[in-house]
């Protein structure tokens, strides 16, 4: 066991600590085999020395944070968690200083967390077609939305176009009770929660009611050729390789698209490829066209999201 004495000196104990200890108890769920406590200016930090160094360092970047910000969030100590456990590091000035994609209804300021959905945020701005390809969890499809509602936003587009595969309703789709809309709607409401965080709510209804923005099943973007669009096929993975060309054979001028999905997770009747395993060779060595992939690192949902993954690869490969 190892012990670590760490003095709070140069930053409010309230900021860093947070209120009861709150932020170290959340290190004590995150990190295995570390116990904290405070008392007075002094942290103590007791654990195997693997962990007791992890999170000496998650205290010190707190303190950092602080420093830059005058105060600390739990999305910044989340982000700051995701930050140490990836083998791929964002420092907390690149963290602190690095532009928001757009801003949250509640005034906060959206950011990629983890160093692959920064590279996510990198690659758009480099091509006007990506791939965000891993696991769930992983912030593909929140951090798609963002970029799309910030070109919006500074009026690079004059559309938003969300779509995705229906295949989960399969055949059944036609005996859901209510109008297409009400049947629809279950399978594109990840699309609507994500929209709803970054956007007012009578401005969204404005924007849906003027078509500024679509959330629309895949299956009806053939024959469309999208101008001035930002468009997103989120679980492409249920899609086959007519539908994902079709797709991508949308995008016109002044356009750009976004695909995610997790080629682990399809829906797809056994005997049909998915067009989202086959894409990453066909499109893959062609300029303006990059593929991201994203790991059980980058999982900012709840922190046993990333557990789970790991244990179900474990139990899959075996």
């Amino acid at each position: 066991m190892k012990e670590i004495k760490i003095e709070i000196n140069e930053v409010n104990p309230i900021h860093l600590l947070g209120s009861q200890d709150k932020h170290l108890h959340h290190i004590e769920e995150v990190i295995d085999d570390v116990v904290i406590t405070s008392r007075g200016n002094v942290i103590s930090v007791r654990g195997s020395n693997e962990s007791a160094e992890q999170a000496q360092e998650i205290i010190e970047q707190m303190t950092e944070v602080i420093k830059r910000k005058g105060h600390l969030t739990d999305y910044d100590l989340d982000t700051l968690l995701k930050m140490s456990a990836s083998t791929k590091r964002i420092s907390v000035p690149e963290y602190v200083e690095g532009d928001a994609i757009t801003m949250s209804t509640s005034g906060n300021e959206i950011k990629a967390r983890t160093p692959n959905q920064k590279l996510m945020v990198d690659k758009h701005f480099e091509n006007d077609i990506m791939f965000a390809i891993g696991p769930a969890g992983t912030g593909k499809t929140y951090t798609a939305v963002a970029l799309a509602v910030r070109a919006l936003k500074a009026k690079e587009v004059k559309k938003i176009v969300l779509c995705r595969p229906a295949v989960e309703a399969g055949e059944s789709l036609g005996f859901l009770p209510g109008d297409f809309k009400e049947k629809i709607d279950p399978y594109l409401r990840p699309l609507y929660d994500a929209l709803e965080e970054m956007i007012e709510h009578d401005k969204l209804d404005h924007y849906i009611q003027r078509n500024i923005i679509e959330i629309v099943p895949l299956a009806y973007m053939r024959g469309r050729t999208l101008n001035n669009s930002f468009v997103i096929l989120d679980e492409a993975q249920n899609s086959t390789n007519v539908q994902l060309k079709m797709f991508l054979t949308r995008l016109g001028i002044h356009s750009k698209a976004i695909v995610t999905g997790d080629i682990t997770q399809t829906d797809l009747p056994k005997k049909q490829p998915s067009g989202l395993i086959s894409v990453q060779k066909i499109l893959g060595n062609i300029n303006g066209i990059s593929f991201v992939y994203l790991n059980e690192g980058d999982v900012v949902r709840h922190k046993l999201i990333r557990d789970i993954i790991a244990a179900y690869d474990k139990h899959e490969n075996e």
